[in-house]
């Protein structure tokens, strides 16, 4: 079984033939930003202090700007630019690297299928989330092969329906909307022909900044003059269930600043979130603590794989199946903020998760 890993590489200068790996100097100035202390900083990177305060030295001298301030004792803080290096590295990492580990576990499968040929690999096409990275790395653990395609709900269905995967991941929430979103993915799933598998129960909700300085309370705030909202492209799950909580609400599209504008993944959302790029997201609790932001709660969701129901399918995605059962996956799940994996791994019809 092949593995591949796939990352983005700073690169940063003055000039183009200036242009310096920025790897250790992006971990180092995040270090600084969480603990406070440069000294701190250096000691969790296993660094000296005198190393540290060299790679800063050098990068300012380098960049003409400041990145670190020293405090009284020995505390530390970024400067502006310092800040905005980190946010920067924080956003390039949460928009890239589901697209990366995508295109990774595609050429592992292309790798795979060289050796063997006579044996299919299953293919899982879903929406980038925290559980579902929870459950590739126990596939990962375990050596159970899966080539996992990142794409949004509406496209994962879609390719299941047509034949271009075997597992489709894809959320609905509980209560009043259900029905109506679940009329949006319904089309491509058919009832005898495809089953489910439940992931989870996760909380969607809006992301504000420590403190929620604009006192930012719900939906209605939107509307507010001024207040910048960042959305999820159109066809994903979380765009679906924001249209129906603005139509709820009588709020048009064009009442939204920012509605236009929109982050691939909870975590990207967070990200802009947090580097002061919008005031406002919506998305799951987890991607809000992961960024320090405050969360207001929405909703609950089920996140669900849809796969074949024939034995041959059934068969073939066995192994990924007794992980989603798996004490350990659903330990993990639970350990999600606003996660729930009471039900992770059960198997349902069509007709019992949404009815007739």
């Amino acid at each position: 079984m092949w593995h591949v890993h796939l990352s983005a590489h700073w690169r940063l200068g003055r000039e183009p033939d200036e242009l310096q790996d920025a790897g250790p100097l992006l971990a180092l100035l995040s270090a600084v930003h969480a603990t406070g202390s440069l000294a701190q900083a250096a000691r969790e990177l296993g660094l000296s202090y005198r190393h540290a305060w060299g790679l800063v030295a050098q990068t300012e001298a380098r960049l003409q700007q400041p990145l670190v301030q020293r405090g009284r004792g020995q505390g530390s803080s970024l400067t502006a630019v310092g800040q905005r290096l980190v946010w920067a590295d924080q956003r390039v990492s949460a928009r890239l690297q589901p697209l990366l580990q995508s295109l990774a576990s595609e050429v592992e499968g292309e790798l795979d299928r060289t050796q063997r040929r006579d044996r299919a690999v299953p293919r899982l096409h879903a929406s980038h989330g925290f559980a579902v990275e929870r459950l590739r790395e126990h596939l990962a653990t375990r050596q159970v092969p899966v080539e996992l395609r990142y794409r949004n709900s509406l496209e994962a269905v879609a390719a299941l329906a047509q034949g271009d995967c075997e597992l489709a991941g894809f959320h609905v929430p509980l209560g009043e909307f259900e029905t109506a979103a679940a009329q949006r993915f319904l089309p491509w799933l058919r009832e005898g022909s495809h089953q489910l598998v439940q992931l989870a129960v996760r909380t969607q909700g809006i992301f504000v900044a420590t403190g929620n300085p604009l006192g930012i309370r719900g939906l209605p705030d939107l509307r507010r003059r001024g207040l910048r909202f960042v959305n999820r492209p159109e066809g994903s799950g979380t765009r679906v269930l924001t249209d129906l909580l603005l139509q709820r609400h009588g709020i048009a599209p064009r009442q939204v600043a920012g509605y236009d504008d929109t982050e691939l993944t909870h975590a990207a959302v967070a990200a802009y979130v947090a580097s002061g790029m919008a005031d406002v997201g919506i998305g799951v609790q987890t991607a809000a603590a992961r960024f320090g932001l405050g969360f207001i709660p929405l909703l609950r969701e089920r996140y669900f794989f849809a796969l074949p129901a024939d034995p041959a399918h059934q068969r073939m995605l066995k192994p990924i199946v007794s992980v989603l059962q798996s004490a350990a996956l659903r330990s993990q799940v639970a350990a999600l903020p606003g996660y729930e994996a009471a039900d992770t791994g059960r198997l349902l019809t069509i007709g019992e998760a949404f009815g007739a």
